[in-house]
């Protein structure tokens, strides 16, 4: 049974642009010490979700919940426990890289220097650089060390590896954000808004899916390998009339079959068993396929 409060709790979210709803009834809980994952394509109303966490926006109707505390009644004191990497990083450009991370940690009650040191070391980031002359990369590296150098209970991050090159950003999300959740897990969470799905897999535990501002699917990550399924056979002579109702899909090419399950994938292997394959393979989905598959799911559904 649950003890500790939700870390952040949404319900029934809803937030419309003039007649366009960007959010529409989206409710979701996220605990403490998870690395939550918030996956959908662009568009789908997670910046929008994301800024009305930190009463960047204002629902228009519903209710968000950050450490139980309502971000439009007590700002400061959820702002004050939390960091956030917005997709678009900002500093103003007279400032160097020192000055930018001293004014950051100037608002904070405590600041990891040794971190901060490391960091800027591993980065090969120029402390003396002004924050006009940075690359967008630069930009969000800078960002990414001002964000878990406070050490904050909540790590609020969207598109957070965006700009980056890819061995900086694998780099980052195993040795900055794994590090930093795994520091005191039961204390630390990450809720992270992404399309670099397959980057986060080992970290996510839990996460949801939305499509066009509505939550279209939430699973823990080994609940969602346990029930997305891919199935391979390959048969001697190409097959016929396979006739494998209930899947998200089924690819032929030739003699190989590639089927796509979503729970119960026991049946379908028994059916193809039936058919006595050459070769049958059962793997789990990744994330990123997961995302794909319920992409499908969805459209079925509607």
């Amino acid at each position: 049974m649950e003890t500790n409060p939700p870390i952040i709790e949404i319900k029934d979210l809803a937030r419309r642009y003039g007649k366009v709803d960007a959010v529409k009834g989206l409710s979701l809980t996220v605990r403490p010490g998870s690395c939550y994952g918030f996956f959908g394509r662009n568009g789908a109303g997670k910046t929008t979700t994301i800024k009305c966490l930190l009463n960047l926006l204002q629902p228009d109707t519903g209710s968000v919940r950050v450490f139980g505390l309502d971000p439009r009644k007590n700002e400061v004191a959820v702002k004050s426990r939390l960091s956030y990497v917005p997709d678009a990083v900002a500093f103003y450009p007279w400032m160097t890289v020192a000055q930018t991370l001293e004014f950051l940690a100037s608002f904070r009650p405590r600041w990891n220097r040794q971190m901060e040191t490391d960091l800027l070391a591993r980065f090969h980031l120029d402390p003396s650089q002004k924050a006009s002359h940075l690359s967008k990369g630069q930009k969000t590296q800078v960002a990414l060390i001002g964000a878990v150098c406070p050490e904050p209970e909540l790590l609020v991050l969207d598109e957070p590896t965006s700009g980056l090159d890819p061995i900086v950003r694998r780099e980052f999300i195993e040795t900055v954000i794994g590090a930093y959740h795994a520091t005191d897990p039961e204390h630390r969470t990450v809720f992270v808004s992404t399309h670099l799905i397959s980057e986060f897999e080992g970290l996510i535990d839990q996460f949801t899916i939305i499509e066009q501002g509505r939550e279209l699917l939430t699973l823990g990550a080994d609940a969602a390998r346990d029930r997305f399924q891919k199935i391979r056979a390959s048969f001697a002579s190409p097959p016929t009339d396979l006739a494998l109702k209930g899947v998200l899909s089924v690819r032929q090419s030739g003699c190989d079959v590639e089927v796509l399950v979503d729970g119960d994938h026991e049946t379908v292997l028994e059916r193809l068993r039936a058919r006595q394959p050459e070769e049958l393979r059962c793997t789990s989905l990744s994330l990123e396929e997961i995302f794909v598959a319920a992409g499908t799911l969805g459209r079925s559904k509607a």
